[in-house]
């Protein structure tokens, strides 16, 4: 037994006391291998990072948000040539945290605010630890069956909460980065195909041209992911003063030109979490033949609240959408997820097969990511789905975005401050004294106090100080802290401390 939980053994493979001695004995690897080549490691290890663990997060309410150490400190700190002898597991663990505490910023903190990045449900990060533990290759259904239902029924409670067509395909990968890529890779197979060309078969060279339509605010993994399927940049759209994009203009872009197209739309702008307006784009976009993607790393989730649902209205009728479950969800990173609504496109862009894989005649796993090895994603959002309920999801959600209305009314009240934004969700943009210079500052004394961390952004031109509410643990109090920490560093900026 480890820790109370009974040992497994299948019937199939223990060892029976009638086998006659030397045939059922496995051979051993060399004259002196021992049964446990760690020396009975494992149960001190797992009781040090436990500790650690605890450690830090008890100390996370209370601790500066800002990483004690800079990059250069703990680069010395782990500057060492990698020893001839072994050292034990245990003692690796206790070195690495006290060599990597200082250098660790409190991500997971109540008043971290600088990024969208979402905290971390329990459950997720119980199911996290077992997915590690577990080490299952989430690549095809019949070699680690349990990962790949789990994603499945995942995928499903997903869909639903999001309001996404049931029929559509799902991928676990690694951020909205690749989800995009994904997504997009679809989405590029499809068109080429409805122009009669055979992307997997003949590549891109040669092949008609691509349009790819986004607002001048997508964010910059949409960029990214055309970089790595070979596309052109995007033909950008002008957006309104909140970052929605301008529908006459998008017809007058498409309008252009012909051929295969793909538009690219948001659902929640990174600076304003304003989402463009699904009801009209994408029959219009559909109109021209075009497919249309949504990216929405944090804002397909309003989806999941009737008090922020008409945001995404029309927005299944798109084509591929991604979503990241390490923001708004709140479980541990890397958890982007993409959903296709024709899986034969989205298998065919990413699928590979081998003789020595051993396919199912469902898709798998690695059909439908662009990996062919990986962690078991699904577990931890399939855990967090359960735990919380759809219920659950809603409330936090409303929290995260009854948060970013708290910050809204304070900062809206304090002398010489702008609230840039119409707050719609869980994004702030203030800016001070209506000056590049005051606002940067203040970003900058906020986040060196250690009392709570914010980012700086620039939108429209003009630089913000930008407030992302995405995290489950954060709390009424942290607000009210965070945003007396704002005023003295504002007071200070003034005086010029």
């Amino acid at each position: 037994m480890l820790g109370g939980v009974p040992a497994i053994v299948s019937p199939t493979l223990a060892r029976s006391s009638r086998d006659p001695p030397g045939e059922c004995d496995d051979p051993p690897m060399s004259a002196s291998h021992p049964a446990d080549p760690w020396n009975g490691d494992l149960r001190p290890m797992l009781e040090r990072t436990l500790l650690h663990m605890e450690a830090w997060w008890d100390s996370l309410p209370g601790r500066p948000v800002l990483a004690p150490a800079t990059v250069d400190e703990v680069a010395r700190a782990f500057d060492e040539a990698l020893p001839v002898g072994s050292t034990s597991a245990s003692e690796v663990i206790d070195l690495m945290a006290r060599r990597a505490e200082p250098g660790l910023t409190a991500v997971g903190s109540g008043r971290f605010f600088g990024f969208v990045m979402g905290g971390t449900v329990p459950a997720a990060l119980g199911a996290d630890l077992l997915a590690t533990a577990w080490d299952q290759n989430a690549c095809m259904r019949t070699v680690t069956p349990s990962a790949a239902v789990v994603e499945e029924r995942a995928g499903a409670w997903t869909k639903d909460l999001l309001g996404l067509p049931v029929g559509a395909s799902v991928g676990f990968v690694t951020g909205a980065t690749m989800a995009n890529f994904a997504g997009l890779a679809a989405g590029r197979h499809e068109v080429l195909e409805q122009a009669g060309w055979d992307v997997a078969e003949e590549g891109l060279q040669g092949a008609p041209p691509i349009r790819v339509i986004a607002s001048d605010e997508r964010h910059a993994t949409i960029d990214a992911a055309l970089r790595y399927l070979g596309l052109k940049k995007a033909e950008l759209v002008q957006t309104d003063g909140q970052g929605r994009i301008d529908i006459a203009a998008l017809d007058r872009v498409l309008a252009r030109g012909d051929g295969p197209t793909i538009v690219c739309l948001a659902a929640g702008n990174v600076n304003t979490g304003s989402f463009d307006d699904f009801v009209q784009a994408i029959p219009l976009a559909h109109s021209h033949g075009a497919w249309v993607h949504v990216d929405g790393a944090f804002g397909l989730w309003a989806g999941a609240s009737p008090k922020t649902r008409a945001l995404t209205e029309g927005v299944d009728a798109a084509d591929s959408w991604c979503t990241d479950a390490h923001k708004w969800l709140n479980v541990p990173y890397d958890s982007g997820i993409v959903f296709v609504a024709k899986p034969s496109s989205h298998q065919r862009a990413l699928s590979a097969k081998a003789p020595y894989l051993l396919h199912d005649v469902v898709p798998d796993p690695m059909d439908l990511v662009p990996d062919f090895s990986r962690r078991a994603r699904g577990f931890a959002v399939w855990a967090a789905l359960r735990s919380m309920g759809s219920q659950g999801v809603t409330d936090l959600g409303d929290r995260l975005c009854a948060g970013a209305g708290l910050f809204a009314e304070h900062l809206a009240r304090a002398r010489g401050c702008e609230v840039v934004n119409d707050v719609v969700l869980n994004q702030v943009l203030v800016r001070f004294d209506d000056d590049d210079e005051v606002t940067r500052a203040v970003v900058d004394s906020v986040v060196t106090s250690g009392v709570a961390y914010v980012g700086p952004t620039t939108f429209k031109g003009r630089g913000c100080m930008r407030i992302s509410v995405c995290n489950g643990w954060s709390t009424t109090s942290d607000v009210e802290l965070t945003m007396a920490q704002i005023e003295r560093s504002l007071h200070a900026v003034r005086r010029g401390e």
